[in-house]
């Protein structure tokens, strides 16, 4: 593998940004920060008497007789008391969560029978040489449809396919991670997460008007446009940015006996079975 010798300013830029990204603690370490942080902010807020001006309409359900909302303090014995208890109610209670579920169930089966993954394997494999980038990004986007599947799927797939056409693994990889991760919540089509966006908005909505409604496809629009243009980002820095940064593949430093071993789910290729159910 043979390094640039030449880094400039926007190089030594990315390779800040990677820096400090590795910095950065596992997404579930900085989740149970910032639970204790809401605690604690609310212990403070709450010694303060600290409160708000409801913007709900005078009479509407759930507002005081003084017309502001008030800080709840968690960091004490009521506190955790309503933590404790109030748990349940607190997911059962969330609009969207019938809604995910029942998306969730449908793409299960979706899944689970193999459609999302030929379908991704299809649009990858039949791409041409030169668009092989676009098509990579482009199907990341479109993957967020069954929720993580691009992680196990596409982006194996795409190291692979790069490393058949002599170009760096490692850039395919990176492709296919920026469209599932960089796109995600772009598509084409409405996803598992779309439900959950939309009860929250919707949640946050009726605190003004208790009668306003926010569909699923409220983003369609923004979503569509969304895919291409992430889709003509993410090839362009892969292209131009990522694999000059990562310099020439050199095939001999490859573990042969681990790619010979290596297995992609659903195959390097589509079955006979699988061409068949696509056309119908």
């Amino acid at each position: 593998m043979k390094p640039l010798a030449k880094r400039g300013l926007f190089t030594r830029f990315l390779d800040t940004v990677e820096f400090l990204g590795n910095l950065l603690p596992h997404p579930v370490t900085l989740f149970a920060v910032f639970c204790v942080f809401v605690v604690v902010a609310s212990g403070i807020a709450g010694y303060f008497e600290l409160s708000v001006i409801d913007p709900r309409p005078a009479g509407a359900p759930g507002v005081g007789e003084d017309g502001r909302i008030h800080v709840v303090s968690l960091m004490n014995a009521e506190g955790l008391q309503r933590i404790l208890t109030e748990m349940v109610t607190n997911f059962t209670g969330f609009t969207p969560l019938g809604t995910v579920l029942v998306a969730i169930l449908g793409v299960g089966i979706a899944e689970h029978s193999g459609l999302i993954s030929a379908v991704m394997r299809k649009i990858v494999y039949g791409a041409p040489k030169r668009l092989v980038t676009y098509v990579i990004v482009f199907a990341g986007i479109i993957s967020n449809t069954a929720s993580e599947l691009g992680y196990v799927v596409l982006i194996p797939l795409a190291a692979m396919i790069f490393h058949s056409l002599g170009r760096h693994p490692l850039a395919g990889l990176a492709a296919a991670f920026a469209g599932v991760s960089g796109g995600y919540s772009a598509n084409l089509l409405l996803g598992t997460v779309d439900p959950l966006l939309s009860g929250i908005t919707q949640e946050a909505a009726q605190m003004i008007d208790p009668l306003y409604t926010v569909g699923a496809e409220a983003n369609w629009f923004f979503m569509f446009a969304s895919t291409f243009l992430i889709t003509f980002l993410g090839a362009w820095v892969t292209e131009k940015i990522v694999e000059p940064k990562l310099g020439t593949y050199d095939e001999s430093m490859a573990d042969h006996e681990a790619l010979a071993g290596h297995k992609i789910e659903g195959g390097d290729s589509l079955s006979d079975a699988e061409n068949k159910a696509l056309r119908w």
